[in-house]
């Protein structure tokens, strides 16, 4: 059986991936997708998720507007990482799929309240949207099977030196939702940056006839400015290899940590994950907090990953599932 998921978007190039896998793969049942600022502006991305929905093929999916904002920090512009409308510049028609009229965190409550099953919550963005409702409607939580949110590091950040972007965009809400009590998986940057299509794979998508295969390509052929280095090829999966491991579990490498979000200082944004295999001088003085233990996704079998990713995404075009 399937299984019943939401994810929650800030769609740029890795989100429009990741919309693209969940919603063509069979053993994933996507009820709703929830938009919030983070890559671009939240007008782009609920224009972007339409766009993609529309590229493979999808079905009506309802989709919602969130957060603006973050809870606390000022919104921070990404554009130069992920172009001004956030797709890198590639071209799809526009959608006439339209929002629903409520926001995206009352749509998030009425589809977990009206499922019928647990619900996996797929986090890809900042949290904002996932805190205000585990904040406005903390009764909701008991129809969360698990948050799998790709986000935070046990190791380097991309945003600061030990931040990763969707943590550092709100850890106020960050550090919310990974205290809420619900099962939680962290798809982290680690894995992130390992995740890989070749070039001469991109070429050929970009050469394909089919839409979905050209678009993806082209997302994956989108070179990346980096402040330092200037343009890099952007060849990484993303966010997608996050719905990857919740089909496929076994491919990836998997350990239970204490986990915690900094908010404060030069740390702000970084999720601490505590890999130490014995009791350390805090705890032997009684000077360590207790925090919450959740699976960490350390890394990946990267052939099959990719391998699985592109066949549900190229499946679009031949109008598989």
């Amino acid at each position: 059986m399937p299984t019943p998921v939401i994810l929650d978007v800030d769609t740029g190039i890795d989100d429009a991936m990741a919309v693209m896998f969940a919603a063509r793969h069979p053993e994933i049942d996507l009820l709703a997708i929830s938009c919030v600022t983070g890559n671009t502006s939240l007008e782009n991305v609920v224009a972007n998720t339409c766009k993609v929905l529309d590229v493979v093929g999808a079905p009506e999916i309802p989709v919602a507007g969130g957060a603006l904002r973050p809870l606390l920090a000022e919104p921070r512009d990404a554009s130069f990482v992920h172009g001004e409308d956030g797709m890198g510049g590639v071209e799809l028609p526009e959608s006439a799929r339209r929002p629903v009229p409520e926001h995206a965190v009352e749509m998030l409550r009425r589809v977990l309240t009206e499922a019928e099953q647990p619900v996996t919550l797929v986090a890809l963005a900042p949290l904002t949207n996932i805190a205000l409702l585990l904040r406005m409607y903390p009764h909701v939580a008991g129809k969360i099977g698990r948050i799998l949110f790709m986000g935070g590091s046990a190791s380097v950040g991309n945003a600061t030196a030990v931040a990763e972007f969707n943590i550092w965009h709100d850890p106020e809400a960050a550090r919310i939702v990974l205290n809420s009590g619900v099962p939680m998986t962290m798809y982290g940057l680690d894995v992130f940056n390992t995740v890989a299509v070749d070039e001469a794979t991109i070429r050929r998508l970009i050469a394909a006839e089919g839409a979905a295969a050209r678009a993806l390509g082209g997302l994956l052929g989108f070179r990346m400015h980096d402040v330092a280095d200037g343009e890099q090829p952007s060849s990484l999966i993303g966010d997608a290899g996050a719905v990857c491991a919740l089909v496929a579990p076994h491919l990836m490498q998997t350990r239970r940590h204490p986990v915690q979000v900094s908010t404060e200082g030069i740390t702000r944004g970084q999720t601490v994950v505590d890999r130490r295999w014995r009791a350390g001088e805090d705890e032997v003085h009684g000077l360590a907090a207790r925090w919450p233990e959740i699976d960490v996704v350390l890394a990946a079998d990267i052939p099959a990953v990719v391998e699985l990713f592109l066949d549900a995404v190229e499946g679009a075009d031949a109008g598989g599932a």
